[in-house]
């Protein structure tokens, strides 16, 4: 500013001196209000203000603003304010002090996270642990293991190798499944499809269990937008009528899961809108719709009947390979669905993504094919799977067996830095105190600390999650009990044991 300054007082000068000039014609006045102070002032500020940006120009010969060059170039000098120099001292003043990270990337474990170097002593844990999960409230047999993330050395077990009815930690399994065959970045489309001659339209279900009617998506597929696009295809060829239909047939076998008609989960449909919630809601139980894919076709045809577009009332049937795509709409990646699925313990999700693991694999998109999908992408990841068993994605079945060897060995294969396409499974795990279904808990524990999956059923709960410990080491647990009777009771001595974990310095 000084450089400009200076290079600009002749031209200011003579501006200063325009502003005192007046001309002759004009009378001077015997008072001089205080307005005209103020206009005076404003008017010199002006152009000064003027002659220094005329002079000095905000920009660069190269386009860079002057002002945001000088100050790139301090923050490359040290220095800065003065912290706790004695007053009369010279010199350069300190640097200010840089704050020490916070938290790190999973996996690793450098500054404020991982400050000891040993990680916690088994016998320790056994200790803290032990008594914990000996109580009463988590029934008659229960199972447990806590594994270092980094390490991946397992530090307490107790029945760790007992397989159990895990509820809706076998969310975890999915969602590994599912990433491993696909892909983090995989994304499902549903799309409008106009049969060549014939003037059918068809809506092909992708599978996709986030594809929402909502007015506003929230970045989510929407059913709206494809009505928009196919809307404006039609239009362009002249058709302003056509038979509507809807193909669902990407997934196959029984659409209802052996529990029924339940309020946890619509029937299993390649198509769906809002997962057939009829409730407005976005997570948790809800009454369904009996058909989800009639009726996202029935909201389908709305939205053309609203833009001018005559349909047929939507019925079931099969797009060819000659069918011409007019629009189409996708999912966020697949990354997003785990995060959403494990966060809010979704079961459509759940079970959607699992059929879309034995597509993958080339088997039949029903319950069996992806209880099938699931198990074998775990052997093909290594993984300890001696008593496990699937009998769906969502974990809604009793029939379905996990240990917890196999849960933290799932855990700590998506903290692998190897494996950065699994990471959406530990960032999608519920943060305690914070988000999802472990929002209402531990307002008394380790809020922020524990990110875990919870899994209830009738007589049974689990919690399978990480956590870092006292000593700064992320560990990954597996807290399993059956034969519960009180499932609030259960859920508290478990969300205890879980707060002892982060509490211990265990070394």
């Amino acid at each position: 500013m000084t450089r400009a300054v200076s290079a600009a007082r002749p031209g200011i000068t003579r501006l200063a001196t325009a502003v005192r000039l007046r001309p002759a014609h004009l009378p001077r006045s015997r008072t001089v209000r205080t307005w005209q102070y103020t206009a005076g002032a404003a008017t010199a500020g002006l152009a000064l203000a003027a002659g220094v940006v005329t002079v000095a120009g905000p920009f660069d010969a190269n386009g860079q603003r002057t002002a945001e060059r000088d100050r790139a170039a301090a923050l490359e000098r040290a220095g800065g304010a003065d912290h706790g120099r004695p007053a009369g001292s010279t010199g350069v003043a300190r640097p200010a002090p840089s704050a020490a990270p916070v938290l790190t990337g999973l996996g690793g474990i450098t500054g404020a996270i991982g400050t000891k170097k040993t990680a916690p002593d088994g016998k320790t844990l056994s200790d803290v642990l032990g008594p914990l999960l000996d109580a009463s409230e988590l029934g008659d047999s229960h199972a447990a293991a806590v594994v270092d993330v980094t390490t991946g050395e397992r530090l307490y077990a107790a029945d760790a190798g007992k397989a159990l009815t895990p509820a809706s930690t076998t969310k975890i399994a999915t969602a590994v499944a599912a990433l491993s065959a696909l892909g983090a970045d995989h994304r499902l489309t549903t799309r409008a499809a106009l049969e060549p001659d014939t003037g059918e339209l068809v809506l092909v279900g992708g599978g996709d269990p986030t594809l929402t009617a909502h007015r506003n998506a929230g970045g989510w597929a929407s059913l709206r937008t494809l009505a928009d696009g196919t809307t404006r295809a039609l239009r362009e060829r002249g058709i302003d009528r056509v038979t509507l239909s809807y193909d669902t047939t990407l997934f196959s076998g029984p659409a209802l899961h052996p529990i029924g008609v339940n309020d946890n989960l619509a029937a299993v449909s390649a198509l769906s809108a809002d997962e057939g919630r009829t409730d407005g809601s976005f997570s948790g139980p809800a009454t369904r719709v009996g058909d989800p894919a009639a009726d996202a076709a029935g909201k389908f045809a709305g939205y053309l009947e609203s833009a001018g577009i005559k349909t047929t009332a939507p019925g079931p049937s099969k797009a060819t390979t000659r069918a011409e795509t007019l629009a189409t709409v996708s999912s966020p990646p697949l990354s997003a669905l785990v995060e959403r699925m494990l966060t809010n313990s979704d079961n459509d999700i759940a079970e959607a993504l699992a059929r879309q693991t034995a597509l993958a694999g080339g088997r039949p998109a029903g319950f069996a094919g992806g209880a099938q999908a699931i198990a074998i992408q775990l052997r093909k990841l290594g993984l300890p799977m001696s008593g496990a068993s699937f009998h769906d994605g969502s974990g809604l079945d009793r029939d379905d067996r996990l240990t917890a060897d196999l849960l933290t060995a799932l855990l700590v294969k998506a903290g692998d830095p190897g494996r950065p396409g699994l990471r959406s499974v530990l960032t999608g795990l519920p943060v305690a105190g914070f988000t999802g279904t472990l929002t209402d808990r531990y307002a008394d524990g380790a809020s922020g600390l524990v990110r875990a999956k919870t899994g209830t059923l009738t007589g049974v709960n689990t919690l399978a999650g990480t956590v870092v410990d006292a000593d700064g080491h992320l560990l990954a647990f597996a807290f399993m009990a059956s034969g519960t009777t009180d499932p609030q009771a259960a859920q508290s001595a478990l969300d205890r044991t879980a707060t002892a974990l982060a509490a211990c310095g265990c070394r």
